[in-house]
């Protein structure tokens, strides 16, 4: 199987974008979350893996408030079908690689540290960082050394509305 191609959301992705992102935690709350990132104006960097014109997966980093510049990565969707062949792998890597490239300090993330550590994603370093997400598996990927380890960090507001 040939790995899909990593490339920016386009408009035309949406619908499918939403499919994937339903599938993949098997309800439409993850897929309102994006949609309502967009209608916001919170999306930084969307990617979708595109193999051969079907969209199989997808990443979303959104803006964060911090006293640095900050992503939130969430979520990270791939079809059940592929999930745990490397698209979400891949779709992460290009996401952080990404941010690097455009001057973020840091990527924040709330998920399975056994899954997000192997990106670099350190939990031990978020514990610093307030947030209503802080705990086990709250971690931050520092992609600039950090001066401030002791602050209040945000995800969008949109992010509320999944609790």
């Amino acid at each position: 199987m040939t790995p899909p191609r990593v490339r920016h959301e386009a408009p035309a992705d949406r619908a499918a974008v939403q499919a994937v992102v339903a599938a993949a935690f098997g309800q439409a709350d993850e897929a309102d979350l994006v949609e309502r990132l967009h209608a916001d104006g919170e999306v930084v960097i969307s990617l979708v893996a595109d193999d051969g014109g079907v969209i199989v997966g997808h990443v979303l980093l959104s803006a964060m408030t911090a006293p640095f510049r900050a992503l939130g990565l969430a979520p990270v969707s791939v079809v059940p079908a592929r999930q745990g062949t490397g698209v979400g792998s891949a779709l992460v890597r290009e996401a952080i690689r990404l941010a690097r490239q455009a001057g973020y300090a840091a990527v924040f993330v709330l998920g399975d540290e056994a899954y997000y550590s192997r990106f670099g994603f350190d939990v031990e370093a978020a514990r610093g960082f307030a947030s209503p997400y802080a705990g086990d598996h709250f971690a931050v990927l520092e992609l600039a050394p950090l001066t401030v380890r002791t602050a209040a960090v945000n995800y969008a507001p949109a992010f509320a509305a999944l609790d």
